[in-house]
């Protein structure tokens, strides 16, 4: 691979490491790098939000791992090992596993940080290295509802079909489950641009949030009753005449019975449901009626449900009938949360799934990607189970007793944690690569240094489907090796049947060859045109003009029925309990909050003045929350601005996923991380 090339500064351009946005940057020097705006990337216009600011923050860090480590689990002390020693010793437990119990007793897990080409080779080797059908990641819990649903309705799944600067040209943007002011701020100058021009922002969340501040209108449903609420929109649409039906009759399938589901959802009985009012319903229905163009974007407040694909259907449905998909300045897209939650999702490292979006089950898919790597199509295992069911296995009798982790923090991201940090104890063998030792790592028999964003090159996939390039801007510490170079050498010490790139350009080049012709097709995307182009859009700029991915070009309008949350409260648990992000924190916080100069306040709990009033809580005080499966203690933060029936916790800290529900949703095998009944009680 060609050293990076710098900007006419001096100055390496890259990506921000955190949210999908991926924010174009420069770096300034090489022992303590320094960040710099790169104002000619469109994405975000030289704007970094305090995260991306301070992403160097890490560097020098007495936290960062430069050395592989072994646990002693009599005495849990950690021993150094050399590299070889380390890799050795882990392909030494991953062989004895797989010739005592088979290959599907190892298991991989990956993350949706992970670039397109650690995805793939990650992917890849736990199918042609390892044998295994136990793979999948972390961007399951993330953008699995909004990609089954896109899949589903529109035959492909590509989180924003369109760029993201097209949001400033609709009349009436409605978010549903975002709050993108906190989670990705560069994004919010579109809301400011729109408003600029008359348009409308109306939000969809139980809290009114920094986003919610920025818009023109806020609906507070209970949480988990999204669906209805559309239901209740499209019934008014319908009412009004506001419909279209030529677009519907030469562009959709499915109509007449999505038009007869939602006869039953009047808006009084969309506010015995949701909370929202029976006018509020209905003018949120005007609003969209009179607009020449609608756009609905979801993210996680909607999707992380039992019920998460079926909401972003029925909010799909809505645009389909306004006739709005497919438009310029309009129709339906899905923010995606992690930095590569769009390619993490596209190139093999999912159960189900061959790089190019292909399905593992497919025999034309598996004959394709066997031919690019060199195996026979029947020595590639079938699909395996999903995130959350694949750790519930661990240890277990037909589960997986050895696993590989690459870019997760699974004991603090995972639903009903206790029980999957009661799993992972039970492994014979758990590997863990990661910068830092996290809450994982810190489980694990092995530790492997790996680098962090800016110490290699590699490509990822924003949320609108732009594939950028990330480039090595500063040299790693000694000690510390990449995720490509480890996984090809713990291939070459599985004897695996073909050999494994590490360059990440040679990578890149053959994930292009693996998913040409498959619905993510990256063939014609190189290193040399992502730098001339910055970046490059899978699929073209706008998908969906003239015609969906289903083979006979049409959208699917499917009927799906509100059946609200997994748990409901009742008089022991009286509660909803939902969670989200804060500014300042990203994801596990396993990097964040290693990070000085990004303010660590630690988890809270937020809740109305009736409800701490009730309980006797004044703010600052300590409040517990307990649920079905686990408790934790926070402080209390007194504010106005969230249903007097729900209390918020962020997700960055240790203890809130203890609380969370593992209930899955049927298609998207997503848990309901966003609602589940709590007690909450004076600490």
């Amino acid at each position: 691979m060609r050293p990076a090339p710098v900007s006419s500064s001096g100055a390496t351009e890259t990506h921000c490491p955190y949210c999908s946005l991926q924010c174009g940057m420069r770096l300034r020097g090489s022992r303590t790098p320094v960040v710099e705006a790169w104002e000619e990337f469109e994405v975000n216009e030289g704007g970094l939000c305090r995260k991306g600011w301070n992403a160097a923050g890490l560097y020098g860090s007495r936290e960062r791992l430069t050395t592989p480590l072994r646990r002693d689990r009599e005495t849990g002390e950690w021993s150094p090992l050399s590299w070889d020693e380390a890799l050795d010793l882990v392909a030494e437990g991953l062989r004895a596993v797989r010739a005592e119990r088979g290959a599907d007793a190892v298991a991989v897990f990956g993350g949706g940080g992970l670039t397109n080409e650690k995805a793939y080779t990650l992917g890849k080797f736990a199918r042609v290295a390892l044998g295994t059908s136990q793979i999948d990641y972390n961007g399951r819990w993330c953008m699995s509802s909004a990609a089954s649903a896109g899949i589903r309705a529109f035959g492909l799944d590509r989180g924003l079909p369109f760029p993201l600067a097209d949001v400033e040209e609709t009349d009436v943007l409605v978010l549903v489950g975002s709050n993108l002011a906190e989670t990705m701020p560069p994004a919010a100058r579109h809301l400011d641009r729109l408003r600029a021009r008359g348009g409308k922002v109306v939000v969809v969340d139980p809290r009114r949030t920094p986003t919610a501040e920025r818009a023109d209108v806020l609906v507070q449903p209970v949480p988990g009753t999204d669906l209805a609420l559309a239901l209740g929109v499209l019934h008014l649409l319908v009412a009004a005449g506001a419909v279209d039906e030529d677009y519907l009759a030469a562009r959709t399938t499915g109509w007449e019975q999505v038009r007869e589901s939602a006869a039953a959802w009047w808006p009084e009985r969309v506010e015995r449901v949701t909370g929202v009012a029976a006018d509020e319903v209905r003018a949120l229905a005007d609003l969209l009626a009179g607009a020449g163009r609608v756009m609905a974007l979801t993210a996680r407040g909607a999707e992380q449900h039992s019920t998460g694909s079926d909401t972003v259907l029925a909010w799909i449905n809505v645009t389909l009938a306004l006739g709005m998909v497919g438009r310029p300045g309009a129709g339906y897209g899905c923010l995606t949360g992690q930095g590569n939650g769009q390619g993490g999702r596209e190139h093999g490292q999912k159960a189900d799934q061959l790089p190019g979006y292909r399905r593992i089950d497919d025999p034309a898919a598996r004959a394709h990607v066997a031919s690019v790597w060199g195996v026979d199509p029947d020595s590639l295992p079938g699909p395996g189970r999903s995130a959350y069911e694949l750790l519930d296995a661990l240890g277990t009798t037909e589960g997986p007793s050895a696993m590989l982790v690459l870019g997760s923090n699974i004991v603090v991201s995972a639903p009903n944690a206790d029980h999957v940090r009661a799993r992972l104890e039970s492994l014979d063998l758990l590997v863990v690569a990661d910068v830092v030792m996290s809450e994982t790592a810190a489980m694990a028999d092995v530790v492997l240094p790996v680098t962090q964003w800016a110490e290699e090159t590699g490509t990822m996939t924003n949320l609108e489907g732009r594939v950028i390039l990330r480039q090595r801007a500063v040299r790693p510490p000694a000690g510390v090796r990449s995720d490509l170079d480890l996984l090809v050498d713990l291939a070459e010490r599985l004897g695996a049947p073909v050999p494994f790139e590490r360059d990440p350009e040679a990578v890149f080049a053959e994930l292009g060859r693996a998913s040409a012709g498959g619905p993510a097709d990256y063939s014609a995307i190189t290193y040399d045109r992502i730098r001339a182009e910055q970046g490059v859009f899978w699929g073209g700029e706008r998908l969906f003009a003239d015609t969906f991915a289903h083979p006979d070009g049409r959208a699917r309008m499917l009927v799906v029925e509100h059946r609200g949350a997994a748990e409901q409260p009742c008089a022991e648990y009286p509660v909803h309990l939902t969670t989200g992000r804060v500014l300042a924190q990203y994801q596990s916080g396993a990097q964040t909050r290693r990070v000085r100069s990004l303010p660590d306040t630690g988890a809270f709990v937020e809740m109305h003045p009736l409800l701490a009033g009730r309980l006797g809580v004044a703010d600052g005080e300590p409040v517990r929350l307990r649920t079905r499966r686990g408790r934790m203690v926070a402080p209390a933060r007194v504010v106005g601005t969230v249903r007097p029936d729900t209390v918020f916790v962020p997700f960055h800290w240790v203890g809130v996923n203890r609380l969370t529900n593992d209930a899955l949703d049927p298609a998207s095998r997503m848990p309901e991380f966003k609602v589940c009944a709590v007690e909450v009680t004076p600490a």
